[in-house]
């Protein structure tokens, strides 16, 4: 068995000082033109030259915030949506994620079960078949997000990928947009809250994968803009990383993401996306960085970011040890 991925996280989270991860969602009318024109350049292939400028788009974001964040979070539909070259983005993007040093994260949302669901696992945690009879990793992020919905039957292979691979998954369970409560706030009689059910199986899936800073691989998607939830769930996943979506252009702040810490400052690991990679469009970063500097206008939010949540973990005596 790989290394506890929990470990691994938690151990590139102390390196950078920094609970947060930024999102790599790109959207193509809001690319700078100079990158959209170089990449038409390239290929008369439209959707190729959407792809071109995704990657170098990400490319120039990653090379700036390396050094700040842990972790980067693709969300896959972004790609998904221009096909083939689209989806050659997102792998290039994981691959060069990776290798200048950052975990990633992959947003893709899958369940199934049975044969379906070792498929999923095998494309984004682990390895697949190939004809000559070896195997390779196809996409190869070290976390996914995963729907619990179709309950442990469709859990099971991401699990058994997991213990495989060193691999970790953020399972839903209390997201960010304003209609989850139409199914997770449901009230179950006798067994509490949809979101609470669930938080007890998540709690339960991920006994056999805490590494050894007391953390499991198997953790929760949890929205900063539910912080009085998030204080409930943390109660029942003691040992579970949090995800967590809704700071900023969602309208979730550093303080509403408190809860979602344990006591020792780990546990949870703040997703900022539109946020950061577009802050050139908007003030103060529009003021001092134009187009052609996007990605140094990313930096300062991302740092900016970090300031505000360690701010945050500091007045709420939740700081880590040593930071």
């Amino acid at each position: 068995m790989k290394k506890n991925l929990a470990d691994r996280l938690l151990r590139a989270v102390d390196e950078k000082r920094n609970p947060s991860v930024v999102g790599l969602d790109p959207r193509i009318n809001m690319i700078p033109e100079h990158v959209r024109v170089a990449a038409s350049e390239k290929t008369e292939d439209p959707f190729q030259a959407v792809g071109f400028a995704f990657q170098e788009f990400n490319r120039a974001i990653i090379d700036d915030i390396k050094d700040i964040v842990p972790a980067v979070k693709p969300q896959v539909a972004f790609y998904e949506q221009y096909g083939s070259h689209g989806i050659k983005a997102y792998e290039e993007t994981v691959r060069y994620a990776r290798e200048k040093g950052l975990l990633v994260i992959g947003d893709v949302k899958r369940n199934d079960i049975g044969s379906t669901a070792e498929a999923y696992a095998r494309a984004h945690l682990g390895e697949v078949d190939l004809v000559d009879g070896s195997s390779a990793y196809s996409f190869d992020t070290d976390m996914i997000t995963v729907n619990p919905y179709l309950g442990s039957d469709g859990i099971r292979p991401f699990l058994e990928a997991c213990k495989t691979y060193g691999k970790g998954i953020f399972i839903l369970d209390k997201t960010s947009n304003p209609s989850s409560g139409e199914l997770q706030d449901r009230t179950v009689e006798g067994n509490g809250k949809v979101y609470e059910i669930a938080a007890r199986l998540i709690d339960r899936w991920g006994e056999e994968l805490v590494g050894e800073k007391g953390y499991s691989s198997v953790g929760a998607v949890v929205g900063a803009t539910y912080p009085r939830e998030a204080q409930v769930l943390r109660e029942i996943m003691k040992k579970a990383v949090f995800l967590i979506p809704g700071y900023g252009a969602q309208g979730g702040t550093a303080d509403d993401i408190l809860p979602c810490f344990n006591q020792d400052g780990y546990g949870g690991v703040v997703n900022s996306s539109r946020g950061i990679i577009f802050a050139h469009g908007r003030p103060p970063y529009s003021e001092e960085y134009g187009p052609l500097e996007y990605s140094k206008a990313s930096r300062q939010a991302a740092l900016h970011m970090k300031d505000d949540i360690l701010a945050s973990l500091e007045r709420g005596n939740k700081l880590p040890e040593g930071w």
